[in-house]
């Protein structure tokens, strides 16, 4: 795995992806992850719901790419292994696609030869690496996609946690800049927009134990498209988006899942 480093996991304090993990009903969580997922669901139940909403989309978009030409995929903030993961989905429709998966907690590292488990035609690669240093995860990529044909940027349920401090809308244009003409963003984000209480107290109860929630409305989200042709629908709340592509995810319609989806295509 390209950048492998030992990495001491710190368990004194929560990680989203152990949080997603722990939504989904995984087991690679500490208590610490399950404490604050708990706090989570005092504010709003829903949260597992939003958790497999969020993995429901990726599904059908990648599904969706894959069925319109799409070879490669650049997964950043993939998050602990859960199946399907993106690779698979992409390679029961094209074997040969290559997949590259980024993340910066080392427990997802400690998972990442589950992710590894592709096609002999295509290929996956593991980079330990954080977001916010698009420069190496571009240069870990590039060894395994050629960044002279379109890629898939895979964006799921990340950029929620990067502060508009630290830039993410540059960070997005950063990593864009360096794919080709007829490369594809595919994101889905948290907001605010429908539960703005719940969601003001979830962003301090994270932010107490050191978990940056950086919520957008639907105009901030729209703005990592900037320059980008969407695919129709557009933009919509997750599971309303293709969701001829895929199964329902139960509780999914019990009222708004308050976040936003979208696909879009660099011209």
């Amino acid at each position: 795995m390209t950048g492998q480093q030992h990495v001491e996991i710190d368990t004194s304090r929560p990680h989203p992806a152990r949080m997603y993990d722990w939504y989904l009903g995984g087991k690679d969580n500490y208590p610490v992850d399950e404490e604050m997922g708990r706090q989570m669901l005092t504010l709003d139940p829903r949260v597992p719901v939003m958790a497999r909403v969020n993995r429901a989309f990726m599904h059908r978009a990648t599904r969706w790419l894959a069925q319109h030409g799409v070879r490669q995929f650049l997964d950043i903030g993939t998050g602990i292994p859960t199946e399907p993961n993106l690779h698979q989905v992409a390679q029961e429709i094209a074997p040969d696609a290559r997949i590259v998966y980024c993340d910066n907690d080392p427990i997802v590292l400690a998972h990442a030869a589950a992710l590894l488990r592709g096609t002999p035609e295509g290929a996956t690669e593991y980079l330990q690496s954080d977001v916010r240093d698009p420069d190496a995860i571009l240069e870990g990529a590039r060894k395994i996609l050629d960044l002279g044909e379109p890629v898939a940027l895979s964006l799921i349920a990340l950029l929620h946690f990067i502060s508009d401090e630290d830039g993410a809308h540059e960070l997005v244009r950063r990593l864009l800049a360096a794919l080709p003409s007829g490369s594809y963003l595919m994101v889905t984000h948290a907001t605010n927009d429908f539960t703005p209480e719940e969601a003001a107290s979830a962003t301090e109860k994270l932010k107490a134990a050191g978990v940056t929630l950086a919520l957008r409305s639907r105009e901030e989200f729209a703005r990592f498209f900037d320059g980008l042709e969407l695919v129709e629908p557009g933009i919509e709340v997750p599971h309303q988006w293709h969701p001829e592509l895929g199964e329902p995810v139960p509780g999914q319609d019990d009222g708004v899942i308050p976040g936003y989806g979208a696909v879009a295509r660099k011209p």
